[in-house]
């Protein structure tokens, strides 16, 4: 055979082949991609039913963030659920449990703002109280936080006179006032130490007027006879000395004012002999059990402490579901509606 031969028949044979199976590789590369996209599924969303009560479970297992993540799934996506009061009130208290008081402080905002008839609003603002009492700073640290303590106590006071936390809260309070005495009082010796007499006399003052009920007032009196001695002001050390022995006889601090006045000799006849000491003062961490400053003190939420069992259809938290219950439809509304220690020392 010749070679013009064989490339005719290489043409004739081969190359048609060829051209076909480019011509069907395009096609399948077009109709790839023409073809339409998977659309993606989200997952499905549990009943709120169930949210609630995975909410709970965790909780009592203490896996508190694990509630908290269940409670916030229910409001996001059943925001008109009869169960949204609860979650709010719940996921607050899960995040008090993991001392993360912003959040908590924040969710109980959220539910008092939405809720204020609510039979557990006076719960509600006890808690976010309590977030900011544990907060309270050591004496030697700013002392705004318990100055915001105080007045979220006070409302509770002033809001649910009757109520079981009202009690608890005004013994808060009297604590929050012996820390900021205690704070007066540490500034105070700081200056007295420094020599700055006009400064010390001022925090004592302050102690003396603005904090009267408080465990530091009879010291206050002692550093203002010891100042005003240094001072050369007799009379007001004498002045400073009766008060102090006539409202702390057994004070050990009345004690100390009185031999300083007989070693200047400096008593009178208006003077009382010292009594026994009467013991040291007060700290936060002496209080009654419960009401010091204590981290996750606060009682549950009632509808968790109560242990009541679950009704077929959404209800007052007072009554919430605290196990499992039975998905049941829930009927939506419309759119249209919604010290630490007080710093006290020793006598030099």
């Amino acid at each position: 055979m010749s070679e013009t031969f064989v490339k005719s028949f290489t043409t004739r044979h081969f190359l048609p082949r060829l051209l076909a199976t480019s011509l069907l590789s395009s096609l399948a590369g077009c109709a790839l991609l023409n073809s339409p996209k998977p659309v993606p599924t989200s997952p499905k969303v549990s009943s709120p039913e169930t949210l609630y009560n995975n909410g709970i479970d965790a909780l009592q297992a203490r896996r508190f963030s694990v509630a908290a993540s269940q409670f916030e799934t229910l409001q996001q996506n059943y925001p008109y659920s009869g169960y949204i009061a609860n979650a709010q009130l719940m996921q607050g208290y899960a995040y008090y449990l993991q001392n993360k008081y912003p959040e908590a402080v924040q969710q109980l905002n959220r539910f008092i703002s939405l809720h204020p008839t609510s039979t557990d609003a006076a719960y509600a603002y006890y808690l976010r109280a309590l977030c900011f009492y544990e907060q309270i700073a050591d004496v030697r640290r700013d002392q705004q936080g318990t100055v915001e303590s105080m007045d979220a106590l006070e409302e509770v006071v002033t809001r649910f006179p009757q109520s079981k936390y009202a009690r608890d809260a005004q013994l808060k309070i009297d604590l929050c006032r012996d820390h900021l005495a205690g704070k007066e009082m540490l500034v105070g010796r700081y200056y007295q130490v420094q020599k700055s007499y006009e400064a010390a006399i001022n925090r004592y003052q302050r102690v003396v007027q603005d904090f009267q009920t408080t465990n530091h007032v009879a010291e206050a009196l002692e550093r203002m006879v010891e100042v005003y001695l240094d001072l050369g002001l007799v009379e007001q050390a004498r002045k400073s000395a009766v008060v102090l022995g006539y409202n702390y006889p057994g004070s050990e601090w009345y004690a100390y004012a009185y031999d300083k006045l007989k070693h200047h000799k400096l008593l009178d006849g208006k003077l009382p002999l010292p009594g026994k000491p009467a013991g040291s003062s007060l700290k936060l961490d002496q209080a009654e059990p419960g009401t010091g400053v204590g981290k996750n003190n606060a009682p549950p939420p009632p509808a968790l402490a109560s242990g009541q069992k679950a009704a077929a259809q959404p209800m007052a938290i007072r009554t919430a579901p605290v196990a499992p219950v039975k998905a049941e439809p829930v009927t939506e509304q419309p759119a249209a509606d919604q010290a630490k220690k007080s710093g006290t020392q020793a006598h030099p």
